[in-house]
């Protein structure tokens, strides 16, 4: 840690799709993979496109939170990513800053899920939190028992119980200790174990079924008959 807080995140990785594609899904394409960032205020102090973007925003005092995106193509529909989160953490340093970096990882890997499987499909976004009762040290762990996701690997095709007792079959594409990947033939899964951060566990649905069928209410649910 710097003494102004401030703090890099790098990764270097493959994703699948092209430059161009990569592009467009880290520009206007982000609710397909991790939330909506169209109304940040943020700007562009690189746009060399489909090669170098870094979108930055800057507030006071010297705060700023930046994104660097170097792209390279590799062929074969796939492009190398050399990733920079770069800025100032206020507060609580070690916490958010190992917490801003396993959430890259996770991030980057939907990033290649959706490249991959849905690339260009029209997306519904939404945001599930559960209720306050799940910020506890094992808030996490119970959520993967409720799943009957335990003791399971990534990249195992599963069955596992979701709201109002339907089944959802799904290949488990991402787990670790924090964080959960679920990916059907139509939708990517994302849950966050959020409560190893004093927050509350969440999850994200980025929906490609084109139905625009309702998850919050049935996860909402589900989540509180959890942490009931």
């Amino acid at each position: 840690m710097n003494e102004n807080g401030s703090f890099e995140i790098v990764v270097d990785t493959i994703v699948g799709g092209s430059p161009d594609r990569v592009w467009e899904a880290v520009t206007t394409g982000t609710p397909a993979w991790m939330f909506p960032t169209d109304d940040w205020p943020s700007s562009f102090p690189v746009e060399e496109r489909p090669h170098h973007l870094v979108n930055r925003m800057d507030g006071e005092d010297g705060w700023f939170n930046q994104l660097e995106h170097v792209l390279e193509p590799l062929g074969d529909d796939r492009t190398k990513l050399h990733y920079v989160h770069s800025g100032i953490f206020v507060d609580d340093w070690d916490q958010q800053y190992d917490g801003a970096s396993l959430h890259t990882h996770f991030y980057l890997h939907t990033l290649d899920q959706y490249l991959r499987y849905f690339d260009g499909m029209p997306v519904t976004f939404t945001d599930i939190q559960a209720p306050a009762s799940s910020a506890v040290p094992d808030g996490f762990t119970r959520l993967i028992s409720a799943l009957e996701l335990d003791g399971a690997v990534q990249g195992e095709r599963v069955t596992v119980i979701g709201p109002d007792g339907a089944p959802l079959d799904a290949e488990l594409d991402y787990l670790t200790e924090h964080f959960l990947g679920l990916r059907t033939d139509d939708t990517l899964y994302r849950f966050f174990g959020r409560n190893a951060w004093g927050a509350t566990v969440g999850m994200t649905v980025h929906d490609f079924s084109g139905t625009g069928r309702d998850q919050a209410g049935p996860w909402g649910r589900y989540f509180k008959g959890i942490y009931a």
